[in-house]
Parts: C-alpha cells; sequence; structure tokens
C-alpha cells in the first residue's frame, strides 16, 4: 500500500510540471486562412459604388455601380406591382366566371361516364360550410345535407392554380356550353405537343393568360433582386481585384480562421484595427 501512495504521489509531481496545453508539446499540423478587407470593399459591399468613390476612383466606376442598383430596385419594385396588379384582375376575374355547382353540373355534361371520378379526381379544392372546412372530393356527400347557398368556395392559391391549370375543373366556366371536344367553339380541346391535350374555354384561356402575365412580371422581379445582390458583390470584389495600391485605404478588418488555438477550440477570428 506504501508503495501504492509512493507511486501515485511521484506521477502526480511529474505531471504537475506538464502544461497540457503548451502545443509544443504535441507534433500537429497547423493550416490556418487569413484575408484582409479593406474599408472600401465593405463600404461597397453596403452601397455599390461607395468604396469606388472613397478610394477616389474615376467616376464612371461608382456611377456605373450606382446607376445599375438604382436600375434593379426601380425594375424590382416595378415588376413586383405590376405582377399584384394582375393578380388582382385574373382573381376577380375568376371570382366573377367560375361557379361551383356549374363545376358540379357540367362535369356530369362532359365526363358523363366518368363523372364522379372526375369530382373526386386528383386534385382538391377547399370547401367552407358553417366555419367547418371540407375538400371537393367529397362534395357528392355534402350535397346531400347542405344546399348550393351554404357551400363557400376556400378561394386561396391552390384554388387559382387549379381552375386555371387542370381539365378536372373546367366545368366550372361560365362560357355558353357547346362541344368541349372539338376545336373551335366557346368550349374546345387544344392538342400540346404529340400526346397531352387540354380543354378549354374562351374564358378560361383568357385567365391562363392573365396568371401566365403575372407570374412572368414575378420572374422578372426576381431576376431584380439577383441582380440587386449580384451588383454589390462584384462592386466589392472589384475595389479589391482592381485597387491602386497607392491611393487604397489601408485594411482595418481581418478575418481569420486557425483551427487550432492554445485553448484547443478552433475558430473564426474576426480582428478589428485602428
Amino acid at each position: 500500500m506504501k508503495h501504492i501512495l509512493l507511486n501515485l504521489f511521484l506521477i502526480s509531481s511529474l505531471l504537475s510540471q506538464y502544461n497540457a496545453y503548451d502545443l509544443n508539446h504535441y507534433d500537429y499540423s497547423r493550416d490556418s486562412l487569413e484575408t484582409e478587407l479593406s474599408t472600401s470593399m465593405l463600404k461597397s459591399f453596403i452601397i455599390p459604388g461607395w468604396g469606388q468613390l472613397s478610394k477616389k476612383d474615376p467616376l464612371w466606376k461608382p456611377f456605373i455601380f450606382f446607376g445599375i442598383e438604382l436600375l434593379s430596385i426601380g425594375s424590382m419594385f416595378h415588376y413586383t406591382k405590376t405582377s399584384e396588379m394582375i393578380r388582382n384582375d385574373f382573381e376577380n376575374y375568376a371570382d366573377d366566371h367560375w361557379r361551383l355547382n356549374l363545376w358540379y353540373n357540367n362535369t356530369k355534361i362532359i365526363f358523363p361516364d366518368r363523372w364522379n371520378e372526375i369530382i373526386i379526381g386528383t386534385h382538391k379544392i377547399g370547401l367552407q360550410i358553417d366555419g367547418k372546412y371540407y375538400f371537393s372530393d367529397n362534395l357528392e356527400n355534402l350535397l346531400q345535407q347542405y344546399d348550393w347557398s351554404e357551400i363557400f368556395v376556400v378561394r386561396d392559391r391552390d384554388f387559382y392554380e387549379n381552375i386555371g391549370k387542370y381539365d378536372q375543373f373546367v366545368g366550372g366556366w361560365d362560357d355558353e356550353y357547346d362541344n368541349p371536344f372539338d376545336s373551335m367553339g366557346n368550349w374546345y380541346t387544344q392538342t400540346k405537343g404529340s400526346v397531352e391535350s387540354v380543354i378549354l374555354t374562351k374564358r378560361k384561356n383568357y385567365y391562363r393568360n392573365l396568371r401566365n402575365d403575372s407570374n412572368r412580371y414575378s420572374n422578372y422581379a426576381r431576376y431584380a433582386v439577383s441582380a440587386i445582390m449580384l451588383n454589390h458583390l462584384i462592386s466589392g470584389l472589384e475595389t479589391v481585384l482592381n485597387s491602386n495600391r497607392g491611393n487604397s485605404i489601408k485594411n482595418n478588418y481581418s478575418f481569420a480562421f486557425n483551427p487550432y488555438t492554445y485553448a484547443n477550440e478552433g475558430g473564426v477570428q474576426l480582428v478589428f484595427r485602428w
């Protein structure tokens, strides 16, 4: 027992002289990545052209970046507003010209052998009755309990997409009815490619064109947002890639990544110098 205690005492004494956090005691490889960001770069990341202006670059540089920024922001607001205006137009048009009872009755005429299958369908429209919500696949059962005046369509995004996109809901349009399987008249079939075809009405086709226009302008607005982000990035990088060392402002910010530190924990360092 005495020998055990003596050995533990000696080991403790030796370890007390050893600094476990001294990296000189370990064989390791240190990887580090450090990059300098100039004040001009940060300025241009915030407002494109600001960094070029502060570096006293030729005036055409900041004017180009700032002009692209104004044009992109203006385009974003313009296309967003146009898309919303057209969206209101096609939603109001659908509210005026698509009705649930017409869909139910016309579906029986268009698809006499499988109308119930079409009503149930693969896509659904939301319905509301006395504050409770149902789906159009249950419409046949609901009509045994409620009158048409008690059943309200939930006119949400899915509704406005479904009635313009799928043949399942074509019967709800209030065009004067004629043969939907020919290529003329108020109701007609349009072939897409060599196999697919879609049943249209004149009003459904007009509605689809409005939706396409709204979506197109919405895409333009997203492109404008992408242009804004890209303009910020290019403007910031340009201050470094094409900087004049004689006129450049000294770096004040440093970002460093060190996987090993004296606390045995790696991480990202942000250093401010002034």
